[in-house]
Order: C-alpha cells, then sequence, then structure tokens
C-alpha cells in the first residue's frame, strides 16, 4: 500500500481502498477524464458509512490531500480537467433507502444509491421520481445533483433543485452538516441544496438526499411533429402560449430526427401524461394544429413510446464508433429554434441536439470528425449573443487543454469563489474542475 491507503486503512479496511494499479480498468478510465494525465491519484477509497467518509475527509483535511468525489464515476468526464488529486473518494457503497413515506411522497435515501434502483423500488408504491439523467443505469442520486443532470421531465416538474428537500453531507474538514428536512413544506436557513445542485462536488460530499416525489399518471402519449423550420417555430409558440399540459416537450435538430427516423427537417416532440380522455384531447388537438400548418405528424404509446424517450438521450450519450463532444446548452426559449439551425448550418446537419420547450436547456453532440474548435466557439457566441451559454460536458482531453469548458461569462465569479473558500478553505476538493 501507499502512504494514503496505509493511513486510511484503520478507518475502512483493506476492503474499501485501492491503489491506483490495482484499480478495474473502468475506474482507471473514468477518473483519467477528469484529471491532468500526468498527475492522476494514487487512491481510490469507498467509505461504508457516513460516519467513515467522515473521518476519511478529516484525515484528508489534516494531510492537504487533493479529493475528487464521485458516485459510480459514469460523469467524472464532465467539466474542467482537475489539478494533481491525491485521493478518489466515492460513494457507491453508501446505497441504501432511509425512509419512503408513502403517504407525504418523499423519500431520503444515501447519495450512493443508483436512481435505477430507486425507480424499481417506487413503482412498487404507484410512484416516480421525474429525472432522467444521463447514463440513467449507473447515476447515483448524489452524482446527479451534483451535475444538476434532470431530463425532459423538467417540462412538467422543473428541475433537480425543485425536487430536493434535504441533504447531508460531509464538509472539507470532515464535519457532518444538514440542510433542509423531510418535508415538502421546509423555509427554515438557507437554502444549501439549491447552493450543492451543479456544485460538481466543490463544496462538499453528498451522504443523504431527500426528494419530493410523484404519482405514476394513468396513461402517456406523445406526439412528433416533423417539417419546414419556420412551421416548427410557429407550432412550439403555440405550445408555450396554449393550455396544453405536457410533460415533456423537446426540439430535435435535423440530424437528431434523422436518426430517431421519425421524419425530415427539424422536430417537436411533446409527451402527455394524464387520464386517458385528456392525453387523447391534447394529443389530437397537436396534431391538428401540426396539420394546419403543414407539418406530418405522428402519435406514439404504450413500449413504443417508452422506446422513443429512451433512445432520444441515447443518441447524445451511447458510446459510437465515431468520437464525439458532448455539451450543455442554454437559450432563451423563443430562440430555441434558431439556435438549433446554427447548429444545422455550423456542423452540416450532423450535429445531434434537443432542447427543452419550456427553460431552453438541452444537450448537443459534435462529431469529432466533423467539427473544429472554432466551431464550438460560434455556437457558443451565438447561444452567449442570446442570453444562454454552452457548457462543454465530455471531450478529449486535447480538446479540454486548449478550450474554457465553462465559458463563462457573468459577473458572480467572485461571488462563486467566496462561497467556495467558506465551504472548501484549503481548496482540497474537486479543485478546478468547476467554473472557478
Amino acid at each position: 500500500m501507499n502512504a494514503i491507503a496505509q493511513a486510511l486503512a484503520p478507518i475502512v479496511g483493506d476492503s474499501g481502498i485501492w491503489d491506483w494499479e490495482n484499480l478495474t480498468p473502468d475506474w482507471q478510465e473514468r477518473i483519467a477524464k477528469a484529471i491532468i494525465p500526468e498527475q492522476l491519484p494514487s487512491t481510490k477509497v469507498d467509505p461504508g458509512s457516513m460516519l467513515e467518509l467522515a473521518q476519511v475527509m478529516a484525515c484528508a483535511y489534516q494531510n492537504g490531500w487533493r479529493v475528487l468525489p464521485c458516485g459510480s464515476g459514469s460523469k467524472l468526464g464532465w467539466g474542467g480537467l482537475g489539478k494533481p488529486v491525491d485521493l478518489v473518494i466515492s460513494t457507491q457503497r453508501l446505497d441504501r433507502v432511509i425512509d419512503h413515506a408513502v403517504d407525504d411522497l418523499t423519500v431520503t435515501a444515501q447519495a450512493g444509491m443508483k436512481l435505477a434502483d430507486l425507480q424499481a423500488m417506487l413503482l412498487k408504491t404507484g410512484q416516480f421520481l421525474p429525472l432522467e439523467p444521463a447514463y440513467s443505469h449507473d447515476a447515483t442520486l448524489g452524482g446527479i445533483i451534483a451535475t444538476a443532470d434532470s431530463g425532459a421531465w423538467r417540462q412538467r416538474y422543473g428541475g433537480v433543485r425543485d425536487m430536493l428537500l434535504g441533504i447531508s453531507f460531509v464538509r472539507s474538514d470532515g464535519e457532518i452538516a444538514k440542510a433542509g428536512g423531510r418535508v415538502v413544506k421546509n423555509v427554515a436557513g438557507y437554502d444549501l441544496m439549491k447552493l450543492f445542485t451543479g456544485s460538481y462536488g466543490t463544496l462538499g460530499i453528498l451522504t443523504e438526499v431527500t426528494l419530493r416525489l410523484y404519482p405514476v399518471q394513468e396513461a402517456s402519449g406523445t406526439v412528433i411533429l416533423t417539417g419546414e423550420t419556420d412551421a416548427i417555430a410557429s407550432v412550439t409558440k403555440y405550445l408555450l402560449a396554449s393550455a396544453l399540459t405536457p410533460t415533456a416537450a423537446d426540439l430535435l435538430s435535423t440530424k437528431m430526427v434523422a436518426t430517431l427516423g421519425v421524419g425530415q427537417g427539424m422536430g417537436l416532440m411533446v409527451r402527455f401524461q394524464s387520464i386517458v380522455e385528456s392525453v387523447k384531447e391534447q394529443s389530437s388537438r397537436l396534431l391538428e394544429i401540426g396539420q394546419q400548418l403543414s407539418l406530418k405528424g405522428s402519435s406514439y404509446s404504450d413500449r413504443a413510446e417508452a422506446d422513443l424517450w429512451e433512445s432520444l438521450p441515447k443518441q447524445i450519450w451511447a458510446p459510437s464508433q465515431s468520437p464525439g463532444i458532448t455539451c450543455k446548452i442554454g437559450v432563451l426559449p423563443l430562440t430555441a429554434v434558431s439556435t438549433l439551425t446554427q447548429l444545422d448550418t455550423l456542423t452540416s446537419k450532423t450535429g445531434l441536439g434537443f432542447i427543452h420547450v419550456g427553460s431552453g436547456l438541452g444537450r448537443l453532440r459534435l462529431d469529432l470528425a466533423q467539427v473544429k474548435p472554432e466551431t464550438l466557439l460560434e455556437l457558443r457566441h451565438h447561444c452567449q449573443a442570446h442570453k444562454g451559454f454552452v457548457t462543454v460536458l465530455e471531450a478529449p482531453i486535447a480538446w479540454k487543454q486548449q478550450l474554457d469548458m465553462w465559458g463563462y461569462t457573468g459577473n458572480a465569479l467572485n461571488i462563486m469563489r467566496g462561497i467556495k473558500e467558506k465551504f472548501d478553505p484549503k481548496n482540497i476538493l474537486s479543485p478546478y474542475r468547476f467554473v472557478i
């Protein structure tokens, strides 16, 4: 064992510690995506309880070890390249449900629990957590919160932070802290839940989370409209102003429409979930508007619909033969169509993308063989001109070393630095992987 492993063995035991050489190739690959190649960590540790995690962090704080927190490691490749890291701490062994208040529609679980496992348990009671993160089979609750990774359901239910009611976390100095509670109405104290959402493990390590749940709807149906850009823009504007209540609504780039095999041109994919009569009525109304605008309309239900919504994010995240760059994008909702048009122009219609109609947030995948760094910068400039952003999530190391992954141009850097200094004065948590 190396010196760090020897120091931590009395806390977590030999079975919870790995030298770099003993890690599985999969773990080595995931960690290598987050750190400068020449400065990889020597040790990975998996605490088996919140107390063990607190003791490990206290030891790291005392020794000045820099720490890379994670769950299953599925999103370690997101964000910027970290500076030298001594220790990787995974919460994957913290994977239990603490409390499921069925009548209150809340659940408390440890941060290392996989969303897929939690959903399977919740469905038995007719409830679910409306999140569709990347790598959904591996994603842990803590990782989803740390990266603010929600999905198409945010149209109806909001983002991750809207579902988060309470958290427990270990500070950089090893102290255990809590915020929020296990009830839907909780206004006491600072809203640390929102602060930790999207913090990329820079403020503390989540150990337990309490989340708001929702009942599974009786029926579900999806309408897809495809065709000319102007017509798609018109029907999207109608949808936003109408009394229709979709649970998900995504604009699709030309390449995405073709890849899904649902038509030609740009697309709009809308999901309705309610009682049977409501789903049928809303779907028919949207199809009627699409027909008036000369758009091709298709409707999906049952297994075909479920497969469609599972396939959409997989086009962005699933490994392919052609290496690519994945990005998070955000624009004003009314400029989403023009942004996807710009994507088509800059990538000669090879860029995969979707944007949530209600929020203007979305995901892109760019083929490395078809784009250059200048292409990404042009797209970022377009989004910033429309009060938006483009954040690079996954990219080859060479790209990360020459590009700013975040492209942040706001005026909150000093505030963020101040918060980081308060929570992590020694800068040992995920150093330099975030905006600051």
